[in-house]
């Protein structure tokens, strides 16, 4: 390919939208471009990045005895109404009606079509276990899609299902795909990638795990143990809290004017926010009864924990005179709103609270929970933060990242199975529903995170596995015959050799043709220049500038062969 027939633009101005690297760069490098909200479309350098992405996908589901199928997108509300999920599944699900009234769906995600295609075929144990995958488009209609290909609507991905007659079974199948995606995120230049425990949301099922990529740039939390490795997801990982031992006090009722925040109230109390009683106050989606989670005063409620513990989502509370909730000032002594009322695990232990006095500008101190309002339970819905108690080795050496999901697994047990009744007759001729599995990646969002992980201020560093292509012939003084010449043969010999390369051919400043071969990222670069060439010879360097020598002309073709060979053995080391 030459430059200068390379559809798509590059340019030096950062656009103002783009709020992180890989999104700003893949604008700013002619890899995409905007379509609506959500929305874009590929040029040739990222959907040549996505398809050696899909190749590596591809060759490690096939190792792992996948077998490679084509799911609709549009789908039938009929699948997801067997599911349950055509009217549990949010928002995010896209509905719509065909020509003839019948009500369709956008797949944004392909449980349901997998158990379609195969329940019939799946009727005897002889048949399982088996695995089926595709890479395909999907639609969700996310609410705030951002960074780029990050967060988008709709996207290309890999999803896979498998079918087990036990748990056992499928328990060994998991664990061969849990490595298969270590292997395809190492081959895709980024084995920093870590897998933790996640919660499986609208998925279902009981174990689950995400693999994601440590960036500043991620908007998912990870919680990581510096002690025992632990790695979890916010969602998923306990908050456990050891309050200090302390006396019970008198309970009484304070005047705390204008003070509604717990920093407020402390502050003017004079007592530690580790032994206050904040209040945040929800709804539930469906009835819009009230919720009040009461927790301390330093923690934050997870919204996943609290969905998963209530059934049912909620959204922040709209507090109305007429609910009987006093924002600001509301506690759980004498609360006699009508919600309902959840005690999270921070606040066991305490003998002495501050906690609002469900009225105007007044706050008790001493409230002891077990004596004032009686035995309690208590539940897990706040976050776990960093210093905080490890769920595994109980040391108090969290640390909680930023990540970007890049892959998720899940066994999904008989969730959709059970529901859209697939069946087999097992070998003592007794009718079973067979168990899921369910692989997930994100073929787009992959290739941005590469992007966020590798790259400087200049572009991209593409790894040599997923790089558009493997060199970069620039030819500085394309005006001048001598140097067009020699920039052509090298051109055409690398093509000739199965090298993939691209060729700036361009009559523009050296300037110019290197801000562009930076943008494009490809790892080696070899620039053609009239000052070296008078000697025979030409540069070769890397693009993340950690090799660079002169070479001569004759040595180009194996020097490039032996470098391309030397990127791919350290990426497969890692």
């Amino acid at each position: 390919m030459k430059v200068s027939r390379l559809v798509g633009d590059r340019f030096k101005e950062r656009p103002s939208d783009c709020v992180i690297d890989s999104h700003a760069f893949s604008v700013r490098g002619g890899y995409m471009k905007y379509v609506a909200n959500g929305i874009y479309s590929l040029y040739p350098p990222m959907r040549r990045i996505t398809q050696k992405i899909e190749k590596i996908i591809r060759e490690e589901m096939d190792a792992i005895d996948g077998q490679e199928v084509l799911f609709p997108v549009a789908l039938p509300a009929s699948l997801w109404e067997e599911s349950g999920r055509f009217t549990s599944v949010g928002d995010e699900l896209l509905r719509f009606e065909d020509r003839w009234g019948s009500p369709m769906v956008l797949g944004m995600t392909h449980e349901e079509a997998a158990v379609h295609l195969v329940r019939e075929y799946g009727n005897s144990y002889a048949k399982y276990p088996f695995m089926i995958y595709q890479i395909q488009t999907k639609f969700r209609d996310e609410a705030r899609p951002r960074a780029g290909l990050i967060r988008v609507r709709e996207f290309t991905m890999k999803d896979a299902y498998s079918f087990h007659t036990s748990q056992e079974d499928l328990e060994v199948y998991y664990e061969r795909c849990f490595e298969a995606y270590h292997k395809i995120f190492r081959r895709a230049g980024v084995p920093e990638v870590i897998a933790v425990k996640s919660d499986s949301g609208m998925m279902g099922g009981n174990v689950s795990h995400e693999y994601m990529l440590l960036a500043d740039a991620g908007e998912d939390s990870i919680v990581l143990c510096e002690s025992c490795g632990y790695s979890a997801n916010m969602e998923a990982a306990e908050n456990i809290v050891e309050n200090a031992a302390g006396e019970p006090e008198a309970l009484q009722k304070i005047l705390t004017p204008e003070c509604k925040t717990i920093e407020e109230v402390c502050s003017f109390l004079g007592s530690s926010v580790e032994k206050s009683c904040k209040a945040v106050m929800f709804q539930k989606n469906l009835t819009d009864e009230y919720v009040v989670v009461f927790l301390r005063g330093d923690y934050e409620v997870n919204e996943t924990k609290l969905t998963n513990y209530l059934g049912e989502k909620v959204h922040p509370a709209v507090v109305t005179p007429e609910c009987g909730l006093v924002a600001g000032f509301c506690g759980p002594y004498k609360q006699e709103a009508a919600c309902q009322i959840i005690y999270d695990k921070s606040l066991m232990g305490i003998e002495s609270l501050c906690a609002g006095a469900n009225e105007e500008n007044y706050h008790y101190v001493g409230l002891n929970i077990k004596r004032d309002i009686g035995d309690v339970e208590y539940v897990d819905v706040a976050k776990i933060q960093t210093g905080g108690i490890c769920p595994c080795c109980g040391k108090k050496t969290i640390n909680v990242k930023r990540g970007i999901e890049v892959g998720n697994i899940f066994q999904l047990g008989t969730k959709y199975s059970k529901a859209m009744g697939m069946t087999y007759t097992d070998e003592d001729g007794s009718i079973k529903t067979p168990i899921m599995g369910c692989y997930g990646i994100g073929v787009g969002r992959l290739a941005a995170s590469v992007c966020e992980a590798k790259h400087d201020d200049y572009g991209p560093i593409w790894p040599i596995s997923i790089a558009p292509w493997q060199v970069h012939v620039c030819c500085m003084r394309a005006d001048k015959e001598d140097c067009r010449v020699a920039a052509d043969a090298i051109y055409e010999k690398l093509q000739d050799a199965g090298v993939e390369v691209i060729y700036d051919d361009r009559k523009v400043s050296a300037g110019v043709m290197f801000a562009d071969a930076d943008l494009l990222g490809v790892p080696v670069r070899i620039n053609v220049g009239p000052k070296n060439l008078a000697e025979g010879k030409v540069e070769l360097r890397t693009r993340d500038k950690r090799f660079s020598e002169i070479i001569s002309v004759e040595e180009v073709l194996p020097k490039v062969q032996g470098m391309i060979q030397t990127l791919f053995e350290e990426l497969n080391k890692k």
